[in-house]
């Protein structure tokens, strides 16, 4: 929209990356704290351990689906429930968002 409006693919880039790197930011440190508040809910159970172990197991991996539009968010959240890596976190949810921005802006 921006870019069909006139503005310059720099700042549309900046712009767009920089407001959903901190939506992110902000879903996993909702998740680290949501983690806080259930644990020992999620724990206590054998269905919670058994997803719990599933995403230490697979972390990572699944933050490479995090830059679709629908699941990509919860799976940010999650992130943050699992205690996933900060820095790791940012440097691979972050730069498939920007990845996602910079491709939607060729189709334009």
């Amino acid at each position: 929209m921006a870019l069909s409006n006139g503005m310059e693919f720099t700042h549309a880039m900046f712009f767009a990356s920089f407001g959903n790197i901190l939506a992110i930011i902000l879903n996993y440190w909702f998740g680290y704290w949501l983690y806080e508040k259930t644990k020992t809910k999620l724990l206590s159970s054998k269905v919670g351990t058994k997803a719990h172990d599933y995403g230490e197991k697979y972390g990572y991996f699944i933050l490479l689906f995090s830059w679709l539009p629908v699941i990509g968010d919860p799976l940010t959240l999650v992130a943050g429930v699992l205690r996933l890596k900060f820095v790791w976190f940012v440097i691979i949810a972050g730069s498939l968002r920007v990845a996602r921005y910079y491709f939607l802006s060729t189709l334009v």
